[in-house]
């Protein structure tokens, strides 16, 4: 999580949400990079994790983020993540064999007042995917083995909204991943890596 250089204001350290917090979801989804003549995913694949890049409007405007966002009234965490990945990259959930396998830790996003649940699924097949225009500038297929093991993290300090800051970040594809994104991928990628030693 990001730290203040220029303040005695502690970094944003996670806390709990507030009651009044919106609802969100976003769907990492793992599917291999490849099919075989079967149809399926080819054995020799490799995982990787769709990312997107957002348009420029709204508080997360240009990052790099899972395909999600708030959940309508009354929807459980898994349809608002499926649904949004369908609005925003054109997920056919049955075309990719898509299973939901569980979720990551929940997290609060203060700037946006977002409480964001992470939905965990598994593709049988590469899916087909084609952003929204006006939500999506690029869809990125980052490769898994980015974020496992001994991933490369770069330490990164910039002025954000007047605020100078030192934070982790991935490099993806030409892409700096950071904040929440960066938070949940590491969390993946410790849980695929298992445990040290």
């Amino acid at each position: 999580m990001p730290v203040r250089l220029d303040s005695d204001v502690p970094g944003w350290t996670p806390r709990p949400a507030p009651a009044t917090a919106r609802p969100a979801a976003v769907l990492v989804l793992v599917a291999p990079d490849r099919n075989g003549p079967d149809g399926l995913a080819d054995p020799d694949a490799e995982a990787e994790v769709i990312l997107i890049e957002r348009a420029d409007h709204g508080h997360h405007s240009g990052e790099i983020s899972f395909p999600g966002g708030g959940a309508d009234p009354d929807e459980d965490p898994v349809t608002t993540a499926l649904r949004e990945a369908a609005e925003e990259v054109g997920l056919d959930v049955v075309a990719a064999g898509v299973v939901v396998v569980g979720d990551l830790e929940s997290f609060w996003i203060p700037v946006s007042d977002y409480r964001v649940h992470p939905v965990l699924a598994i593709a049988a097949r590469r899916p087909q995917l084609a952003g929204s225009a006006d939500e999506v500038v690029s869809i990125i297929r980052a490769p898994l083995s980015a974020f496992v093991g001994v991933a490369s993290v770069e330490i990164v300090e910039t002025t954000i909204r007047d605020m100078r800051l030192r934070y982790g970040a991935y490099r993806v594809l030409g892409h700096r991943v950071w904040g929440a994104t960066a938070r949940v991928l590491g969390q993946l990628g410790a849980l695929l890596g298992g445990p040290a030693g």
